[in-house]
């Protein structure tokens, strides 16, 4: 009788152990997890919750609520995106120090803006007092094809310098966009007229050619930079540069030589698009 009471007490114990077992991995387990989430997010994510219970035993569709919310907060990224070109393809980060007064989080950003992309590396510091939160942005590396574009290289290099997000995303949304709209007017001019537009190195160029069949050796060059300063200041630059035979400047087109400052003043008078027509107009003309 003795032995069998033992029995049932080990028993007992034996599947005490083995819950308590289970339970410590679970909590091991959901540690893991939220060292992927930052504090501002986990406590979202509980305001987020007791808003749903709360909404739930006040008798309201909670999940209806966080449609809404969820289709409003996509709307605003959308515009976000078309406002500034700017589209986030992925993200990632894992918190590398955290005390009780400091944490640090190391981000991986990649996207594209326009045709450009970018990836972005940097660490961020938060510091926690008693008054207020503060974080800066460290060990920053940009990553751009930005090719033989030397002013690209030294805003990138200013910009890692001074671990300035806000200035690099402002400064190459507006850079991307630049180059989105000489693509589209290249793309205009060349579909408009394709006897005369040639574009060697294609849309994504930074000049076209204009030819007329009818005038062999006769060419203009449009040349379109986009310059852009540490400062991250962007500018389109355009200039004309001509190649004419000299049987052609023996006719009637000596002024062929006042072309690039013609251009040059058209530009100031009636913007990029109207010159370039203007001038493709001439050159198609011409016999």
């Amino acid at each position: 009788m003795d032995n069998s009471i033992f029995q049932v007490y080990e028993d007992e114990i034996q599947s005490l152990e083995e819950e308590i077992t289970l339970l410590s991995e679970k909590y091991e387990d959901s540690q893991q997890e939220t060292t992927f989430f930052s504090d501002k997010e986990i406590l979202m994510s509980k305001k987020l919750f007791q808003r749903g219970f709360r909404g739930e035993s006040e008798g309201h569709e909670s999940s209806s609520d966080l449609k809404v919310q969820l289709e409003s907060l996509e709307t605003d990224l959308s515009f976000l995106t078309k406002l500034t070109g700017i589209q986030f393809t992925s993200h990632s980060k894992k918190t590398v120090e955290k005390t009780r007064n400091r944490t640090v989080q190391k981000h991986r950003l990649s996207g594209n803006c326009y045709p450009l992309s970018f990836q972005l590396e940097f660490q961020l510091l938060e510091m926690q007092n008693k008054d207020n939160v503060s974080t800066v942005v460290t060990d920053l590396s940009i990553t751009m094809e930005s090719g033989e574009d030397s002013d690209l290289s030294k805003f990138v290099s200013s910009t890692e310098e001074h671990g300035n997000l806000l200035t690099f995303f402002r400064s190459f949304s507006s850079y991307a966009e630049w180059h989105e709209h000489r693509r589209c007017t290249f793309l205009h001019f060349k579909s408009k007229y394709p006897d005369v537009v040639t574009l060697p190195e294609g849309l994504l160029g930074d000049y076209i050619i204009l030819r007329n069949p009818r005038l062999p050796g006769f060419e203009l060059l449009i040349v379109w930079k986009i310059h852009i300063d540490e400062e991250g200041r962007t500018t389109p630059v355009l200039d004309l540069l001509t190649k004419v035979p000299e049987q052609v400047l023996e006719q009637k087109m000596v002024t062929i030589e006042n072309a690039p400052t013609r251009f040059r003043s058209m530009l100031l008078l009636f913007g990029i698009e109207t010159a370039i027509e203007n001038l493709i107009k001439v050159v198609a003309l011409e016999k």
